[in-house]
């Protein structure tokens, strides 16, 4: 299975890792059957994310995209990093593995959870910014 040197530099040296203690949105996708699983926090002040972290137990392509997911949304408005795609996050990393493609897939899911989250501690009903979000993985065929 070959990966690029983007993949392998975010694997190698992950961004934004960690936790964050007074996260405005906390979102947590994944599954542990799969073994993949992602939480990601966010810093919103106003409508910017100014502050990203993850924490994912998962393969190198997982840690890769939530890795690259993070620096895409960092700086971005809300409305920007709703529209993040794991097509895009895929892009950005210079393709994945057709096996590999569910773990951007939980890139974008536990960016929308996180972001419901804060929806939800500001009051305001996530769904018709967030839409439905699963918090599993479908895609846990061929995952390790």
């Amino acid at each position: 299975m070959l990966y690029s040197e983007k993949v392998l530099d975010h694997f190698a040296n992950p961004r934004n890792v960690g936790d964050m203690k007074d996260a405005d949105g906390i979102g947590e996708v994944g599954n542990a059957k799969c073994g993949d699983i992602m939480r990601m926090y966010l810093k919103i002040d106003g409508d910017v994310i100014t502050d990203v972290k993850f924490q994912t137990f998962g393969c190198g392509a997982a840690i890769a995209t939530s890795s690259m997911a993070t620096e895409m949304i960092k700086g971005a408005k809300i409305e920007d990093a709703l529209k993040l795609s794991n097509k895009a996050v895929v892009e950005a990393l210079d393709g994945l593995p057709p096996a590999k493609i569910h773990c951007s897939v939980l890139a974008e899911q536990a960016i929308k959870a996180a972001l419901a989250d804060y929806f939800k501690k500001q009051g305001i009903d996530p769904t018709p910014f967030v839409g439905d979000i699963n918090t599993e993985c479908e895609a846990c065929h061929g995952c390790h």
